[in-house]
Parts: structure tokens; sequence; C-alpha cells
């Protein structure tokens, strides 16, 4: 009754569009913090899914689910969201009696992906950024058992990585609170009614006009600050040449390459992040960076992985996995399948395509909301 009533009153005023506005030569550094720990068991992250070769699936709650599926929905390396029930005892539910509260059902949202290209530890990077963990009673204006958050996890290394980012997120103090999401072993999940997938792209205003509505979108813009590098516009390549070196320009404008073990950032060690060299926007914390020992900076997973946007790529023989800045639309570099544990990944970056701002800087430099990286 509740999200029927926020949708009829705000769909009035509300109609926005979209859904989201070095092989073998590995040493980790550091343990990125919200990857799980160094030594993480070498075992498969997520199961493999019946005719889906090499893929894996997490499965998670938070509140209503078409808010949980819509930043998967574009995700590179996301190959499936379906919307649906997991945690409950009655076979194949259906919407309205989940709703009820008496099934033991959650809304839930299970992520087909390629761990080859989005590791299970950016998966959840991307979950925890999208409701609020310390609500014991509901989701915000959904109340009841059915709106409950948890991660529902498949295989005993999901099960590490999910209680490791949860104790760091309560540790840096993100939230304000204790997190009361649950992490418990992954039983069942029904599809939810067609009406019920992808709601962000069939029915786009309602689906925006129900975020504001229910305060989702306060809350998040509140604990994670606003999103300013999603108005840039990316000036002409003759302001550009003005702006960036010849060697900065070659790599983010031409998909350029720097030379190994001659660039700025390779060999750095300070705390701090590394933001676009044309927009500014954040891509990657000191925290995850490893030394790969290929003369490139390497890290194994992004700050937020919705901040950069990944392509296929064929200009060698080859295929590799492309790495671009969501609104600068730089080229940064390559990711590849062959990182420490726990994601597996090496992110492969052109320190050219990149600025440094250490931990002194961040605050005067704008970067303050992200400070609770390195507590």
């Amino acid at each position: 009754m509740i999200k029927s009533a926020i949708l009829l009153y705000f769909s009035c005023l509300l109609s926005l569009p979209g859904c989201v506005r070095g092989n073998g030569n590995t040493t980790a550094t550091q343990a990125s913090p919200l990857s799980g720990v160094a030594g993480t068991p070498d075992d498969t992250v997520g199961s493999v899914l019946p005719g889906g070769e090499g893929l894996e699936t997490a499965t998670f709650a938070g509140g209503c689910f078409w808010c949980i599926d819509a930043p998967f929905e574009d995700l590179g390396g996301v190959r499936k969201v379906v919307s649906g029930y997991s945690g409950g005892s009655v076979r194949n539910p259906t919407y309205e009696q989940v709703s009820t509260g008496s099934t033991g059902h959650l809304e839930t949202v299970q992520v087909t992906f390629d761990p080859q290209v989005i590791s299970y530890s950016e998966i959840l990077d991307v979950y925890w950024r999208e409701f609020d963990p310390t609500d014991a009673g509901g989701s915000f204006y959904d109340r009841g058992s059915q709106y409950l958050s948890a991660i529902f996890y498949h295989t005993e290394a999901q099960r590490i990585i999910a209680e490791a980012t949860k104790q760091f997120l309560e540790k840096s103090g993100v939230f304000g609170g204790p997190v009361v999401t649950k992490v418990v072993r992954f039983q069942s999940f029904y599809p939810a009614e067609d009406h019920h997938q992808h709601y962000c792209k069939t029915n786009s205003g309602q689906y925006h006009a129900y975020r504001a509505g229910s305060g989702r979108d306060a809350y998040i813009e509140k604990t994670w600050g606003r999103i300013a590098w999603s108005g840039f516009a990316k000036p002409p390549d003759e302001e550009l040449k003005k702006k960036l070196t010849a060697l900065q320009f070659q790599v983010t404008q031409e998909e350029g390459t720097e030379r190994p073990f001659d660039n700025e950032y390779d060999e750095n060690k300070r705390p701090g992040i590394y933001v676009d060299v044309v927009s500014g926007e954040p891509l990657f914390s000191s925290t995850d960076k490893f030394n790969s020992g290929t003369g490139w900076p390497s890290f194994t997973k992004p700050i937020d992985p919705r901040a950069l946007v990944k392509k296929t790529d064929r200009s060698l023989l080859d295929e590799r996995v492309e790495v671009r800045s969501r609104y600068g639309d730089s080229h940064l570099g390559h990711v590849f399948y062959d990182g420490p544990p726990p994601t597996r990944l090496r992110y492969c970056m052109n320190s050219a395509a990149m600025r440094f701002i250490s931990v002194d800087d961040m605050q005067k430099d704008g970067y303050g909301s992200f400070l609770w990286l390195f507590k």
C-alpha cells in the first residue's frame, strides 16, 4: 500500500529517464579494505550457472528489488539481473504472498556476472551503496520483514568477502550505526513476476518517483555524497590539447599506451586516490594498489565499479577488455584476470590518464567524502 501511494503521488512530480544517473607476477602490497583480506581461500567465487560457462552469481536483498536491480543493469561484466524472492519457506511465492510478510521471503536480486570482467567484491561494493544497512525494520518507507537486507552467499569465499566488507564498513563509521544486514547461506531463489523485472527501464518515471518518494535517493546522497562529475562535458580536442601534455592526450583520447617502468605512478606508494586527468572523477584508491611487476600502476578494483565503462578491445590479436572513465570518457587501460585474491583482477592503468591526490590534500581538493576509505 505504501509503495503504491508513493508512486501515485510522486509520479505526478517526476519523470526521469534511465536507470542510473601482468601474467603470473602479482604481489599484493596492500589488502583492499572492501575486497576482503589477504589470503582469501582460492576457490570459486560464486556458483557456476547451468548453461553459463564461466559465469557466476550473486544474490542479495536491500529493500525494494526495483531499486537494487537498477545499478547492475548496465554494469560492465554483468550478464543478467533478475528480481525475485529468497529466504522463505513457500515454494514459488507470488508478490501478493510475499507482501504479507508471512512467507519469510525477502525481495531479492540475483546478478549473473563474468568474474573475468567484474569480481564478486566489486558487485558488493555497488550493493552496499544502494540502501541503508542499519535499518532492522524494513527499508525506507517500506516496512516489514520482506524488505530487510541480506547477502545470500553461494560459496565459502563469498561468505568471507561479504563478512569482510561488512566489518570494514561498520568500522569505517560511514553508515553512522551498526550494520544489521545478515550474511546467510543461499538456499533458493524464485523469479518475480514479469512486470517487476527491469522496472527502472520499463517504468522509468514511476521508478524514479518511487526512489525519490521513499527517501532512498536522499539517504544515498547524504551518506555517499553527490556525483558531481555526472554533469561533466568533455571539452573539444583543441581545448584538451592545451590542458593535457602530449602523452596524456595520446593515452586518454587516442587509446595510447605509455612506456612500462617509465611513468609517474608505477612505484607510487603514498596513500591517496587516483582521479581522471580530464574530468577529475575518482577512479582508484591506493588501498587497492599492488605491485604487478608489469611496469604500470595496477589495482585490484576501482573505488566504485560504476565509475568505469568496459569495452571489448580487438586492436591486438588477443581480445582484451578496455577500461574507460564513465563521465570523462578517457581511455585508462585494460583489465586482466591474472591479479591477486580476492578479486583476481588486475586493472592495468596508464599513469598519464590519472592524477594522484594524497590523503592530506583530499579534503581541500573536494574529495573529502572518500576519506572513509583510509580509516
